[in-house]
């Protein structure tokens, strides 16, 4: 299928009945409101068309299954060695390396296991020796823990920031990778993906764009390694790691390769090359996630691009910014508007509103999935705004939160 161009759609009226039959069924299933405060009700003028609002798994648009159902009997369940497969393969890769207005050189590799998996793939194929992380959250932290305790791998500097702040890279004789995420999802925070002054002229400068790729400004040029998973921004299912490579990187590959280091085979970031080349993975990836995530590129490439995608999550995410800040009993989580996500906005709530009430009674309300990040252990709500969330979905999930608030003082 080819790209849906238009605005942003709607929640489907099927879907729309569903989410109706969930708030009624609530007034038959008393058990089911024990969770919130008297049963709240939000007013149907105030609730959003579509109520998921989640960090990823995210919105998937209807648009996109619709396609998939189009391709079942010849796409679904066939081999993805041959021609029906590789297609959509080789579109997803030509459409992020249009949609990320990709250098010459440089080359989008796929493969199975998301970005936890790349972390590990990363220690065995990319870092030479020694490499500098920016630990500002849950997902950086991962991936330096993964680089330290790595048996083959020098001792990693790590730069820490506390929850809700970013550091910056300093640069270091000796360190061959750089690494930081784009958007820390748990938190909210971003960093603007550059190279570093001063750094050895054969490092490397690696980001995890998980929850930032597609949703977030980028000049390919200033990254080596910029990898992403399927379930952000691209609406599509996870269990996939996409990463955007230059020369630099893909030569690391190939030599860390000719070496004698010894990498599982799951984990080979040549073996992952080398198929990506040909337009398939090692082992089956899921056929179902590589449609959707082709048919969400499609669609952003047909609407303008990344810069429209940017522009819509700059929006949205503004409204709730604003919102915080105009609010009484609201504030955004990071002080610095500079380091705001656009993409994943925490907000923090103060002490005379209980958070979890507030997110308990949405769900209850079909508003889905505005929880926190479960380790930060903040009283705060966690409102992701990908591009396929409405921006005035955004607006009305604003007053939604108003009214509950509203009755729960």
């Amino acid at each position: 299928m080819g790209p849906r161009h238009g605005g942003a759609d709607r929640l489907h009226p099927v879907q729309a009945g569903v989410a109706a039959d969930h708030r009624a069924s609530l007034t038959s299933a008393p058990h089911r409101v024990s969770v919130v405060n008297d049963d709240i009700r939000i007013p149907a003028d105030l609730l959003p068309a579509d109520g998921r609002f989640g960090s990823g798994p995210s919105k998937v648009r209807r648009e996109q299954v619709s396609g998939l159902l189009d391709v079942t009997g010849t796409y679904l369940g066939t081999s993805h060695r041959q021609r029906t497969v590789k297609s959509q393969v080789g579109r997803l890769r030509s459409g992020l390396s249009q949609l990320f207005s990709l250098p010459e050189g440089y080359e989008v590799v796929l493969g199975n296991g998301g970005s936890t998996a790349f972390w590990d793939i990363a220690t065995f194929g990319l870092i030479r020796d020694r490499a500098q992380f920016l630990s500002f959250g849950e997902f950086g932290a991962k991936f330096a823990q993964a680089a330290a305790e790595a048996p083959h791998l020098g001792h990693p500097t790590i730069i820490k920031a506390e929850p809700g702040d970013a550091p910056d890279f300093q640069a270091e004789a000796g360190i061959d990778a750089y690494c930081s995420p784009h958007n820390e999802t748990s938190t909210g925070v971003i960093v603007t993906p550059r190279r570093v002054a001063g750094a050895d002229p054969d490092s490397l400068v690696l980001f995890d764009a998980t929850s930032g790729a597609g949703g977030l400004p980028l000049d390919a040029s200033q990254v080596d390694v910029y990898y992403f998973a399927p379930q952000k921004s691209f609406g599509s299912d996870g269990g996939l790691w996409l990463a955007l490579m230059s020369p630099a990187a893909i030569a690391r590959v190939e030599q860390i390769a000719a070496g004698n280091r010894w990498t599982p085979a799951f984990l080979d970031l040549k073996t992952a090359l080398d198929n990506s080349r040909q337009d398939q993975t090692y082992n089956t990836p899921a056929l179902a996630t590589i449609y959707l995530m082709a048919e969400q590129v499609d669609w952003f490439l047909g609407n303008g691009g990344l810069d429209w995608c940017t522009s819509r999550t700059a929006e949205s995410s503004g409204i709730l910014y604003d919102w915080a800040d105009a609010s009484d009993f609201a504030t955004p989580f990071v002080t610095d508007p500079a380091k705001r996500s656009a993409v994943v906005a925490t907000i923090d709530f103060d002490d005379r509103i209980d958070a979890t009430q507030v997110t308990k009674t949405l769900r209850a309300n079909a508003i889905v999935d505005t929880e926190p990040y479960r380790k930060l252990g903040r009283n705060q709500i966690r409102v992701a705004v990908f591009p396929a969330v409405e921006p005035d979905d955004v607006r009305q999930l604003t007053r939604s939160i108003d009214h509950v608030v509203s009755r729960l003082r």
